[in-house]
């Protein structure tokens, strides 16, 4: 079989997946919190057809290595953690973090944690704040991440930058309640698993030992970023840029077919030789 042949069959495995890491940036551009994919490629090791021979003085000269590529490879699939533009709702329960760090998300008081980015919150009928798929988010005040809960003489409420909630009684007076929306810092966000429903997982290669604190925010010493309230952090899609790298993939993916084509009709005339 011709190297080439293997070479076009990988080239197009490549280029697929980058078409379907592009359809899903494309598909996602309107979806709050979501961070765009890169897939990057690497070339196979190479099949040598000679070595590398050293210089001899006076005698002869250094002839380099003989190489051929034997095809393209995925090193990396990549998630873009450049921030997003901001959308002002004017809810008094959307937040935006403004810098580094990650909402913290929980099925319940004591069950898995989540990070994620999207700020899309509201308050339940038990007054708790939750995200659109009633996970409860987490507060920061203690360090451990506790449900957010206010109490019933409540009727409004305000979300300092720090995260810290002010509520708002029956006569108008402001008080700051114990709790302050936690913001969680990470090494290595490249590193977090996505799990959907913009839900990050933590892993060892983004926090060491995979350490999930829950912080809080405009935190000078973990650098976590300020909470902006009635605004959201939209998709950092470029679509300028996804089509240029779909028209980029597409004809990658067609050249590379036309590898394949072409090697076989080598093939088919070097089997018409028997004839």
């Amino acid at each position: 079989m011709l190297r080439s042949m293997y070479s076009g069959v990988s080239g197009m495995r490549g280029f697929q997946t980058k078409l379907d890491v592009i359809g899903n940036n494309i598909a996602n551009v309107n979806t709050v919190g979501f961070k765009a994919g890169r897939v990057m490629f690497k070339d196979i090791l190479s099949q040598s057809m000679s070595g590398v021979t050293a210089p001899v003085e006076g005698e002869s000269g250094g002839v380099n290595a003989k190489q051929i590529g034997l095809g393209v490879s995925i090193a990396s699939i990549d998630t873009m953690h450049t921030p997003g533009s901001a959308m002002t709702t004017g809810s008094s329960t959307d937040l935006r973090i403004d810098g580094d760090g990650f909402f913290v998300v929980s099925p319940s008081a004591d069950g898995p944690r989540y990070l994620t980015r999207s700020g899309n919150f509201t308050l339940d009928a038990n007054r708790q704040l939750v995200n659109a798929d009633g996970m409860f988010v987490l507060s920061g005040d203690d360090g451990e991440g506790q449900p957010i809960v206010l109490d019933e003489g409540v009727t409004a409420f305000s979300i300092a930058q720090d995260g810290t909630i002010i509520s708002i009684d029956q006569d108008g007076i402001a008080t700051p309640t114990e709790f302050q929306v936690g913001v969680a810092k990470v090494v290595n966000p490249s590193g977090l698993e996505k799990v959907g429903g913009n839900l990050y997982r933590m892993t060892p290669n983004a926090n060491a030992e995979s350490e999930l604190i829950v912080g809080t925010a405009a935190n000078l010493e973990t650098g976590t970023g300020a909470i902006i309230t009635g605004q959201l952090e939209m998709s950092n899609v470029d679509l300028t840029n996804e089509f240029t790298e779909m028209i980029v993939a597409q004809r990658g993916f067609q050249a590379n077919s036309r590898i394949i084509t072409t090697s076989d009709d080598i093939l088919q005339e070097v089997v018409n030789l028997k004839r």
